[in-house]
């Protein structure tokens, strides 16, 4: 994996996803882009781990912004969110929750879900 300095100064490129710590954090990437597709992830998780290459690509690919959240590291968080189990992707689209899918999912099924919301 590699290793980008850029992220450190919390000016993410919008082409790699972005690591979430808290709500405020959050709700901050929400406002400023239009469309939004949050990972709630765990370390642990072999499905999550899976699932990973895909949303890197889709950060990369597709007009969303790509965001992570490590369950174990908001616990309160994934509360607010009623995620009950890993993974979840949480779509938002202008702001509003827009989708929420849990489980291992297609790259194909979630570029759907982001081109439905970006128009």
């Amino acid at each position: 994996m590699a290793t980008d300095t850029a992220s450190d100064a919390g000016t993410a490129t919008a082409n790699e996803p972005l690591h979430v710590d808290g709500q405020s954090q959050l709700d901050d990437i929400v406002a400023e882009n239009d469309v939004v597709l949050v990972d709630f992830y765990a370390d642990w998780c072999g499905p999550c781990q899976m699932l990973e290459p895909t949303v890197e690509t889709l950060a990369a690919e597709t007009d969303a912004t790509v965001a992570k959240v490590d369950v174990d590291a908001n616990q309160q968080l994934a509360a607010a969110y009623g995620v009950q189990g890993v993974p979840t992707l949480i779509l938002f689209a202008d702001g509003e929750q827009a989708e929420q899918v849990v489980g291992l999912q297609g790259e194909d099924q979630l570029r759907a879900l982001i081109e439905t919301h970006s128009e």
